[in-house]
């Protein structure tokens, strides 16, 4: 018989003793709702039962309590990378807690524009929706277009950009199968402890002058120093800038 258990009661069942104490019995915040809906779904019920102990002990390694767990996702595309960064909540900055390699990439640097373009956006998005019956196993879609990209873009600037599983991709960001299974409980982990707003943060290389001075014939300089203020806030303070401090100029 298969039991399933959300990654508070994982914790509280290890040999070794969770951060703070797990009171057995009592619902937490990822014991409530939203982890009950999600566990309706045979792909989530078994990503917790083979991927939730290896998610829980990443967690207790760098002391993250599922309970009050946020996470921050950011993606450097010439480091074909999905960075997950987390904390407690009111603990403090985030810090790197573990990085996904990109199973396929496609388009070239620079944002979306256009429904079929292939590209991968740029900018700064959020988890909107959790799809547990993905074609590409499980995954996590993004807002966009954003209201940056409905002014910037076309007319049909397309739609449905999602992290996902699998390895191939026509502008999503694919992380295998495994991957997304870490991904996707951490993303409901942290919705469930009340996270409402999960940062999504895209950037085609590390934003400062020696990058952009490599490109400077590139038609997207002016929208890459748009996106300039709410990247090196982050790599200053480990913190996502409020978007209303974040501009995006030019085409």
């Amino acid at each position: 018989m298969l039991l399933l258990f959300p990654l508070s009661q994982l914790l509280a069942q290890s040999c070794t003793p969770p951060v703070e104490t797990t009171v057995l019995g009592q619902a937490g915040p990822t014991e409530g709702p939203f982890w009950q809906q999600q566990l309706q779904f045979v792909r989530v019920r078994m990503a917790q039962a083979g991927t939730g102990p290896v998610v829980a002990d990443r967690l207790r390694a760098h002391k993250l309590d599922p309970r009050r767990l946020e996470i921050f996702l950011r993606v450097i595309k010439t480091n074909r990378e999905l960075e997950v960064w987390a904390r407690n909540q009111g603990a403090g900055p985030f810090a790197l807690l573990q990085t996904y390699p990109l199973a396929a990439t496609s388009g070239k640097l620079g944002p979306k524009r256009r429904a079929g373009d292939r590209q991968v956006p740029e900018g700064f998005y959020e988890i909107d929706r959790f799809n547990p019956q993905s074609s590409y196993h499980l995954s996590l879609g993004l807002n966009y277009p954003n209201a940056a990209d409905r002014a910037l873009g076309e007319p049909d600037p397309g739609g449905d950009i999602f992290i996902h599983g699998g390895e191939v991709t026509i502008g999503c960001l694919p992380i295998t199968d495994i991957g997304i299974e870490e991904v996707y409980l951490l993303a409901v982990a942290a919705r469930a402890a009340g996270q409402g707003i999960i940062p999504v943060h895209i950037f085609p290389f590390p934003l400062n002058e020696k990058e952009l001075a490599k490109r400077a014939a590139s038609p997207h300089q002016a929208f890459w120093r748009g996106l300039m203020t709410g990247y090196t806030y982050f790599e200053q303070h480990h913190e996502a800038a409020e978007l209303a401090r974040l501009s995006v100029a030019g085409k």
